[in-house]
């Protein structure tokens, strides 16, 4: 494995830099998740928002039934999937396949209620990650710090202006009047759902389909961003931080796959080895088989050398 430290400074090395607990990574520009910045009003919301699911998930053990249960766990399963998974990161950001338009704004809807913002913003910080991969301009690096990795980013948009003044890296999104349309009313979509969630099934379903479901949709989810740019194994040689982390995959529908995935960022399949569960991938070739998905992108053999520890090694 490569040694990690080559992405810190030489400052770095000095005593006031810490590694993060069980890792080799370096906090190299550490920021402050609450003081030293302004706040502005995307951040306070942001904020309310996140405190909010989380008090609600406090009311878990006192509201149980297995209605709310299975229903929490089919919204986690058709927004975490097919919503984040298959239709932000992977048909959306990476363009890995392709879906007929009512199908893509389907999966992408589902996207929504994961309530990790909209598809312009998600895809825009996500695309910016993988150019700018831990160096100054990464939206969530963990040498910024792990906290500010898994979750503090969300709520300093300032930062993300700071970075990213323009950001014209998401046209073909904003070219498309369905996702101008999201994310003008996208806190709209999140309200109207939980209101509609409450009428349903009242306060029990609110707490297990809104609090329980998001909040461990977020961190899970951040655990990509945060643990799996820590913990884990390099199979590739991608000149980052990113790591294949089990765990994570299992539970994220194959995302913790993340060193294959910075490997061979345009491949529709994270799981690459047989034994890498990978539940999207597995839905993907069922779309594929009903002709609902085409040009389904996978990592060629001469990239995979290319990408090797081995080749590495022999160029040297």
């Amino acid at each position: 494995m490569r040694n990690l430290e080559t992405f810190a400074s030489e400052e770095a090395k000095e005593s006031r830099y810490k590694k993060i607990f069980l890792s080799d990574v370096v906090v190299t520009r550490k920021r402050s998740l609450f003081r030293g910045r302004k706040w502005n009003i995307v951040d306070v919301i942001t904020a309310i928002w996140v405190v909010f699911v989380h008090i609600l998930t406090l009311f878990a053990p006192f509201t149980f039934t297995w209605g709310a249960f299975w229903a929490a766990f089919v919204c986690y399963a058709l927004c975490g999937m097919l919503g984040l998974t298959l239709s932000y990161h992977r048909n959306l950001a990476h363009h890995s396949l392709k879906l007929p338009k009512w199908l893509e704004y389907t999966f992408a809807y589902f996207g929504v209620q994961a309530a990790q913002r909209d598809p312009i913003f998600w895809v825009s910080i996500h695309r910016s990650h993988h150019q700018y991969v831990e160096s100054d301009k990464d939206p969530h690096s963990p040498t910024n710090g792990f906290w500010f990795s898994h979750i503090g980013w969300l709520f300093d948009s300032g930062y993300i202006v700071e970075k990213f003044k323009e950001r014209k890296n998401v046209e073909d999104l904003k070219n498309q009047p369905f996702y101008r349309f999201i994310r003008k009313t996208y806190l709209w979509h999140i309200l109207a759902f939980a209101v509609i969630v409450h009428a349903l099934g009242g306060f029990p379903y609110l707490v297990w389909v809104v609090g329980v479901r998001i909040t461990l949709s977020y961190h899970l989810t951040f655990l990509v961003n945060s643990a799996c740019h820590i913990w884990g194994n390099q199979a590739w040689n991608t000149n980052d931080l990113s790591k294949n982390n089990l765990w994570v995959a299992l539970f994220t529908f194959g995302e913790g796959w993340h060193n294959n995935h910075h490997a061979f960022e345009y491949s529709a399949r994270f799981g690459l080895e047989w034994w890498q569960i990978d539940l999207c991938w597995w839905f993907i070739l069922f779309l594929e088989a009903m002709g609902l998905a085409t040009n389904v992108k996978l990592p060629t053999t001469a990239h995979k050398l290319k990408r090797s520890f081995s080749s590495d090694n022999k160029l040297k």
